[in-house]
């Protein structure tokens, strides 16, 4: 398990990362065109992000429901990451034009999507430019 301080660490270590629109997934290998585009636009979404602490939880069936409408961002690490005492495979977030922040919802394959959150600060920015690169990828 590789154990680090900050949530935005973790990124670096992304072995896949999935766009899903209305349901429906791409996914893009580490190495592909694909891959770069997203990664360096969400670089440049986080750039100067904090951690903050989640004010929610996510539970199993609900994130797969709500899955299923609008656009999410998924990346996958391939192994087990650690950030706060929180294990993680996977992070998965909605992409919400207005957002000014965002829940990362944690994926384990022993409990799915349910448990503790991270949050990212967008710190005066919000989520638009992002959402309209997600919308026409």
């Amino acid at each position: 398990m590789v154990v680090m301080e900050e949530i935005c660490e973790a990124f670096d270590d992304a072995e896949k990362i999935t766009v899903i629109k209305e349901g429906n997934e791409k996914s893009y290998l580490i190495g592909s065109y694909e891959y770069k585009m997203v990664s360096d636009a969400f670089g440049n979404l986080t750039e100067g992000s904090r951690q903050m602490p989640a004010l929610g939880v996510s539970l199993n069936n609900e994130t797969l429901k709500a899955k299923k409408q609008g656009v999410w961002v998924e990346f996958d690490f391939g192994k087990v990451l650690e950030c706060c005492g929180m294990p993680f495979e996977k992070l998965l977030f909605e992409v919400k034009e207005e957002y000014y922040g965002f829940n990362l919802i944690r994926y384990t394959s022993k409990y799915g999507y349910d448990g503790r959150c991270f949050y990212l600060d967008l710190v005066d920015k919000n989520m638009s430019e992002f959402y309209n690169f997600m919308i026409n990828f």
